[in-house]
């Protein structure tokens, strides 16, 4: 399907976590072993300023705990069962359940320790309660481990930025080169907003508009090339391919999600993606025709 030196990217999107529980040193661990080029997280602030890695913000969904992760310190979620949820067996060489749960210095830790270049693309999740403290104080830690804002590079491993928020991509731009942040956009459906916040008809519409004009802004973006890396989710791309097709034409680079089957990656490889995220690294990097760990990230 696509030969070594040409193939898009593989991120695995929160790790391998189809296989392990989202965000865990398990799911990450395995995505380094299946071969992946990079991964990819979402972070969040805890109320005493640790950068940690999670979706949601609140834990109900992923851990044994409950409330908003804005509220609880780090030594707190230390205590909460982040991957049993899964029902997957964590392997011992893959930690114990209680070193599952990674703040992002920790996920540093590991990526450095594969002894091989990886991209790594940090997702801000917004709204959050501390504003634009979440870029700063992460932009603050990746500094102090000696990471360089010009080449995107902390050691082995090439650093790039994510939001759905055009106002956050904004704000990192005022630091970090566009080529290292991606814009990322998906189409608004009211009825998933209904049901993702459990509101009514009126209020799911009023946030709809809301959302839809953040979408509008985030087009914008990637039309003039502010952000030099497009994210649209694969249900998008396929619904808007000549408006996608624009920005790539534009020197857009594309990190498409959320990848996972063989008809997707091929949609993708025919559309001249870049870079494929995934749940399932092993198997897409397997439909490229790669061999695991063989070929190296490429610049962005």
């Amino acid at each position: 399907m696509s030969s070594e030196n040409d193939r898009p990217l593989v991120y695995a999107h929160r790790g391998a976590s189809e296989r392990f529980a989202e965000h865990t040193r398990a799911a990450y661990l395995q995505a380094i072993a299946d071969g992946a080029d990079g991964v990819e997280c979402d972070v969040h602030l805890t109320q005493d300023g640790h950068v940690v890695l999670l979706h949601d913000d609140d834990l109900d969904r992923t851990s044994d705990g409950t409330g908003p992760v804005a509220e609880k310190e780090l030594a707190e979620l230390r205590e909460l069962d982040f991957h049993s949820w899964k029902g997957a067996s964590v392997p011992p060489e893959f930690g114990a359940a209680s070193e599952q749960f990674l703040t992002l210095s920790e996920l540093l830790d590991i990526l450095e320790e594969a002894g091989r270049p990886l991209g790594l693309a940090i997702e801000f999740k917004h709204p959050s309660p501390f504003g634009f403290r979440l870029e700063e104080r992460t932009l603050e830690l990746l500094t102090a481990r000696g990471w360089d804002a010009e080449s995107g590079l902390l050691g082995q491993l090439r650093v790039s930025f994510m939001s759905f928020d055009p106002a956050a991509v904004e704000e990192l731009l005022r630091t970090v080169p566009a080529a290292a942040i991606c814009q990322l956009v998906d189409d608004v459906d009211v009825e998933e907003v209904k049901e993702d916040l459990m509101l009514g008809g009126l209020a799911a519409g009023a946030v709809a508009v809301v959302l839809r004009g953040a979408q509008q802004r985030a087009e914008a973006i990637l039309k003039d090339g502010t952000a030099g890396i497009a994210g649209p989710g694969i249900g998008y791309l396929k619904e808007h391919a000549d408006r996608a097709g624009e920005w790539l034409r534009d020197g857009r680079r594309f990190r498409v999600w959320t990848v996972d089957d063989d008809a997707d990656v091929d949609f993708c490889l025919s559309f001249g993606v870049q870079e494929i995220t995934t749940n399932r690294p092993a198997e897409v990097l397997a439909c490229l025709g790669a061999g695991h760990g063989e070929e190296p990230v490429r610049a962005l």
